[in-house]
């Protein structure tokens, strides 16, 4: 390690990462923004009525500063209720959510939903519902049986020129059909010797070379740590790529900075995935920050699961992929959940 990430090395201790910033704790028109017009502080008017209504003391600066949202989230059924009406099904389920998946939405996302109604498919993404509780004879905690291709914590290899680096277990909203539930908003953290064990690996094995870095959502961890991690990871010489996977330009836009990006643009090359849902995620505040990385010479894919409900539609999922190559994200894949 250098110079460099002396910063990032002095935040990781023997037994957990502490430099978690989560620790701290439809059919509008697309914008599309050049280089040179990409506004610096950019609100929505529906973010601005619900900050003014819900967060009234709360400045343009603070809503824009990622980690005041991260802070904020919405994570119990008490400060949900104060922003929006719940139907009796979100009441029964988010009361029954222990040792489950837990609830998190940012503010941000927030403002999206809280004046929708009930089948909203930007609100069923977040808002847990009654169904969510019912398990099939079929279902398994592990569709993917991720923990049997796990030879270290933190990696799964499953296939034999690629690895999944799952380096966090927090996301900024947690998505009611995520595959990786049975681990995604647990507080395992990966310590300072789990990730020298997952470098260790990798480098071990010189058929890797393609490293996709996940979670969770890593861009909940902070700039110092992901310099920490992509750098360790670029200095494998069989490594070829490395892959972000990421919600956070929809979910949490603002986690996008130049700070950030000054961090990611030292390991091109460098792929961004991206995951949309609905044409109404494709807000301005999510078009600002997918142009700043695209102008930052990062190519964006997006994967979008097929929901029920959501986009199960042709004209919706027409929508989503017409709206994404305008904004230079490409459509990747249809992904179909397991059982």
């Amino acid at each position: 390690m250098n110079a460099n990430n002396n910063e990032a090395t002095a935040l990781l201790g023997e037994s957990r990462l502490v430099g978690c910033s989560s620790d701290e704790e439809p059919g509008a028109k697309t914008m599309i923004f050049s280089q040179n017009e990409i506004p610096t502080q950019l609100v929505s008017n529906g973010s601005t009525d619900f900050r003014k209504r819900f967060f009234p003391l709360t400045t343009i600066d603070s809503w824009n500063d990622w980690k005041w949202q991260l802070r904020n989230s919405i994570t119990t059924i008490d400060e949900l209720k104060k922003i929006m009406k719940l139907s009796e099904k979100e009441i029964m389920a988010i009361n029954n959510l222990k040792g489950r998946l837990p609830l998190r939405v940012t503010p941000f996302f927030a403002s999206l939903i809280y004046n929708t109604g009930f089948s909203n498919p930007l609100r069923r993404n977040v808002i847990p519902v009654v169904e969510e509780l019912l398990h099939t004879a079929s279902e398994q905690p592990d569709p993917l049986h991720e923990k049997s291709f796990s030879p270290v914590k933190g990696i799964v290899h499953r296939y034999p020129d690629r690895v999944l680096f799952t380096v966090t277990q927090v996301c900024s909203n947690y998505c009611r059909y995520c595959t990786r539930s049975h681990s995604v908003g647990r507080l395992d953290r990966l310590g300072k010797q789990d990730f020298e064990k997952a470098f260790s690996y990798i480098a071990a094995h010189r058929e890797i070379r393609d490293v996709l870095v996940s979670g969770g959502d890593p861009l909940t961890l902070s700039d110092e740590v992901l310099d920490y991690i992509l750098f360790n990871i670029r200095q494998i010489e069989h490594v070829e790529i490395i892959r972000i996977g990421t919600r956070v330009p929809v979910v949490l836009p603002q986690r996008i900075t130049d700070k950030l990006l000054s961090v990611l643009r030292k390991y091109h090359p460098l792929f961004i995935s991206l995951h949309f849902s609905h044409p109404a995620e494709i807000t301005p505040e999510c078009v600002k920050a997918c142009t700043m990385l695209a102008d930052n010479g990062f190519p964006l894919g997006s994967q979008t699961v097929l929901l029920k409900g959501i986009n199960d539609n042709i004209t919706v999922m027409k929508e989503l992929m017409h709206k994404l190559l305008k904004i230079r994200v490409r459509p990747y894949y249809l992904y179909q959940c397991d059982l």
